[in-house]
C-alpha cells in the first residue's frame, strides 16, 4: 500500500510539473504526498541567504530528491526522472535543476540498466545539453561513455535521445574525442541503416555531423563506410535530416578521398539540387559541401555541367550572411578548377557587380570570403578590368583598417592581384590603403605576413607608395622577414625593400646630380 501511495504521489508530481509548464508556477503539495522517512527527517528548507532564489528552484530541488532513492525504489526514480524531463524544456528550469544538484543524480541513474529510467534520464540530459554548463558537466561526470554504450540499445527511443545528447555535446572538441575513444563512431555509423525512423535518423546524422568536425573522427567514419551511407540518404528525407547530412558531408570532405567517394557514389547531383532550396540552415551546409567537392577537378566538371556555379552565385543575393559567406567560399574552388574560369564568370550577367557590392557588408566572414573570391576572379585580366570599373579599389581600401586577421589575409591577397591592372597601384595609394597594410606586418599570423608582403611588393612599383611605406616604418618590419623560411614571404619582403631602395638611390642621384 505504501509503495502504491508513493507511486501515486510521484505521478501527482509529474502532473503538477506538466501543469506548471502552462501556469508558470510551482505549488507545494508536500502535505498531500507520502514521503520516505529520510525525506521527513531532512525537509527542503529555504536556506538563509538564498531567499532570492526563484520559486522553480525550490520545487525542482524537492523533485530531485526522488532521484536520491536507492536502486530498489526504481519506480520512484522513474517518476522523478519523468517529471524532470518535462520541466527541462524550459531554460529557467534547466538552471534550477543544475542548482538543485540534479546533474550528479542524473549521472548516477545513467548507469542503471532499466530502460524505463534511462529514457527519461537521457531525455532530460539531451534537453539540458543545449546549455554550455551542462555540456561541460556531461563530459566531466563521465556520462559520454554511458551515452555511447546505450547507442547499441535495442530500444530506438533511448538510442535517439543518446544520439541527440551527443549531437549537442559534440560542439566541444573534448567531447568529440571522448565519443571516438569510447567507440561511439561505429554504432552511429551503423544506425544510419535505420532510415525509417526519421527522429532517430535526425539525431544520428546530427551526431555524425558534429563529431566529423574533428579530423581524427573523419578517418574513422571513412573506415566505417559512413560517407557512402550518408550519400545514400540524400534524397526523400525531411529537411532536418538533410541539414545534418549536408553538414556531415561538408566536414568529411576534409579528407580528399571522401570527395572522390561522394562523386563515385553519385552524391554531387543531389547536393547541387539542394542549392535551389530555401531552408537557410540547409543552404549554409550544402554550399560548404559543394564548395569542398569543387576542389577536385573531376567533381567541378559535374558541378559546372549541372549549373551549380550559377546556383552558388545566385545565393550571394541571399539575405542570410552565413549563406552569402559560404557561397562565396564555395565559388573560390569553382573558379580555381574550372576549365575556362574567366569566361564562366563573365557569363553570369551582373555577377561581378554583385560581388563588388558585397564589399559593403558589415559581416566579417562575408567580407573575407568575398575578398577571396575577388582574388580568384582578378586572375583573369578582362574580369579584373570589369571589377575596377565597378569600383572595387576604393571599397577594398575602405576595409583596410581592420584587426581581423582572417579578413586581413584575404584582403591583402585581393589587393595584390588587383594591382595588376591599369593604374590600380596608384589608386590604392590615393585611397589610403598603404599605411594600414604596413601595420598588418605586426600581426602574429604568418599567413597575414605572407599575403601582406606580396601586396606591398606589388604596391611598391609606384614611387609614391614607396614613400608612404617608408614613412610608416615598413623597412624595419620587412627586414625581419627577409630571413624567413617561407620562400614566398622572403622574396616578397626582399622585392619590396629593393623597390624602396631603388627609389631612394634615384632620389639621391637626382639631388646631387
Amino acid at each position: 500500500v505504501l509503495c502504491s501511495c508513493i507511486t501515486y504521489s510521484c505521478l501527482k508530481w509529474v502532473m503538477l510539473f506538466i501543469f506548471s509548464k502552462t501556469s508558470g508556477r510551482f505549488e507545494d503539495v508536500s502535505g498531500s504526498s507520502s514521503e520516505t522517512e529520510e525525506d521527513e527527517e531532512q525537509p527542503v528548507r529555504r536556506q538563509e541567504g538564498n531567499t532570492d532564489l526563484p520559486s522553480e528552484y525550490w520545487g525542482i530541488q524537492k523533485l530531485a530528491k526522488y532521484l536520491k532513492v536507492n536502486k530498489k525504489y526504481t519506480e520512484i526514480a522513474r517518476c522523478g526522472a519523468l517529471a524532470l524531463w518535462s520541466c527541462s524544456k524550459s531554460t529557467k528550469n534547466k538552471e534550477a535543476i543544475r542548482k538543485a544538484g540534479g546533474i550528479p543524480l542524473l549521472a548516477r541513474w545513467l548507469k542503471c540498466s532499466h530502460v524505463d529510467i534511462l529514457t527519461p534520464v537521457v531525455g532530460t540530459l539531451q534537453e539540458c545539453a543545449s546549455e554550455p554548463s551542462y555540456r561541460l558537466a556531461i563530459r566531466t561526470e563521465g556520462m559520454i561513455e554511458s551515452l555511447v554504450k546505450n547507442l547499441s540499445s535495442e530500444y530506438e527511443e533511448l538510442q535517439m535521445h543518446c544520439a541527440s545528447a551527443i549531437f549537442k555535446c559534440a560542439e566541444d572538441k573534448e567531447t568529440r574525442d571522448l565519443v571516438r575513444q569510447h567507440g561511439g563512431l561505429q554504432p552511429l555509423s551503423v544506425l544510419l541503416g535505420n532510415s525509417e525512423n526519421k527522429q532517430l535518423l535526425a539525431a544520428v546524422t546530427g551526431a555524425i555531423w558534429k563529431c566529423a568536425i574533428s579530423g581524427e573522427n573523419v578517418s574513422k567514419f571513412q573506415e566505417y563506410k559512413a560517407v557512402e551511407a550518408l550519400v545514400g540518404l540524400l534524397t526523400d528525407q525531411p529537411e532536418e535530416v538533410l541539414v545534418n547530412i549536408a553538414g556531415a558531408l561538408g566536414e568529411c570532405c576534409q579528407e580528399p578521398i571522401n570527395r572522390t567517394i561522394i562523386r563515385k557514389c553519385g552524391g554531387i547531383p543531389p547536393l547541387v539540387k539542394l542549392l535551389a532550396g530555401t531552408d537557410q540552415a540547409l543552404l549554409v551546409n550544402v554550399t560548404k559541401a559543394v564548395g569542398a567537392c569543387a576542389s577536385e577537378p573531376e567533381n567541378m566538371m559535374i558541378i559546372d555541367h549541372l549549373d551549380g556555379v550559377r546556383l552558388l552565385w545566385s545565393l550571394l543575393k541571399n539575405p542570410n550572411p552565413d549563406v552569402q559567406a559560404n557561397a562565396a567560399w564555395a565559388i573560390c574552388p569553382c573558379i580555381e578548377n574550372a576549365k575556362d574560369a574567366g569566361e564562366m564568370v563573365r557569363s553570369f550577367v551582373g555577377g561581378l557587380e554583385l560581388i563588388v557590392n558585397l564589399l559593403k557588408s558589415k559581416n566579417k566572414e562575408v567580407l573575407a570570403s568575398v575578398c577571396a573570391a575577388i582574388t580568384n576572379i582578378a586572375k583573369d585580366e578582362e574580369n579584373l578590368a570589369v571589377l575596377t570599373d565597378h569600383g572595387v579599389i576604393p571599397l577594398l581600401s575602405k576595409l583596410a583598417n581592420t584587426n581581423n586577421d582572417k579578413l586581413r589575409r584575404h584582403l591583402a591577397e585581393a589587393i595584390s592581384h588587383c594591382c595588376m591592372w591599369g593604374s590600380n597601384r596608384v589608386a590604392f595609394g590615393e585611397t589610403k590603403a598603404i599605411a594600414p597594410l604596413v601595420r598588418y606586418l605586426k600581426s602574429k599570423d604568418p599567413s597575414v605576413h605572407r599575403a601582406t608582403a606580396q601586396a606591398l611588393y606589388q604596391l611598391s612599383e609606384d614611387p609614391n607608395n614607396c614613400i608612404t611605406m617608408h614613412e610608416n616604418g615598413v623597412v624595419k618590419l620587412l627586414l625581419a622577414m627577409v630571413g624567413s623560411t617561407d620562400e614566398t614571404l622572403q622574396e616578397a619582403a626582399a622585392g619590396c625593400i629593393a623597390n624602396i631602395r631603388r627609389l631612394a638611390l634615384a632620389a639621391e642621384k637626382a639631388k646631387y646630380g
